[in-house]
């Protein structure tokens, strides 16, 4: 008996070789300019045809390429959480909710409130003083104290906060 597997898989395969953009083998004339970005937005430039290009058209090679305007700035206190941290509020809150795609969006987007309200620093702080007090002995008791209460406080806020929003 025959197997038909290899059919579909060559049939797969130059389905994607089909899809691949393919590099230019040889080009006439001279090299197109790459568009010009002024202000975050690409000006209209003439065509080849000596009509006007629409209003933000860029022309050349990386004309459908996006690119980021030199005067945007990104402001760092919306995402000075480490990836690692997101990450593990995420698996914590999956294996607390429930393990599906949307409550992995939810994890997500409650994460996201927290980074909002508190800054990494004090989230840091509020977590190793939550996971010490799991702990028993006289090394627990140290991170039972009042004194550690305020920012465990915030976070529990922000949690709350977080839950009211995505869940």
């Amino acid at each position: 008996m025959t197997s038909l597997l290899p059919f579909p898989r060559m049939r797969c395969l130059a389905l994607i070789l089909a899809l691949l953009p393919l590099p230019a083998i040889a080009q006439t004339g001279t090299p197109a300019a790459p568009p010009e970005v002024s202000g975050g937005a690409p000006t209209a430039a003439p065509q080849h045809t000596g009509e006007a290009a629409p209003p933000g058209a860029a022309r050349g090679p990386d004309a459908g390429a996006v690119r980021a305007a030199p005067d945007l700035h990104f402001d760092e206190r919306l995402n000075d959480y480490p990836t690692l941290a997101r990450a593990d509020y995420i698996f914590a809150c999956l294996a607390t909710n429930g393990q599906d795609r949307n409550t992995m969006r939810r994890c997500a987007c409650s994460i996201d409130v927290i980074a909002s309200i508190l800054p990494y620093e004090a989230y840091e702080k509020a977590e190793t003083i939550l996971s010490m007090r799991l702990g028993t002995g006289e090394r627990a008791g140290l991170f039972r104290i009042p004194a550690t209460q305020a920012g465990v406080a915030d976070l529990r806020r922000a949690q709350a906060e977080a839950e009211m929003t995505c869940f």
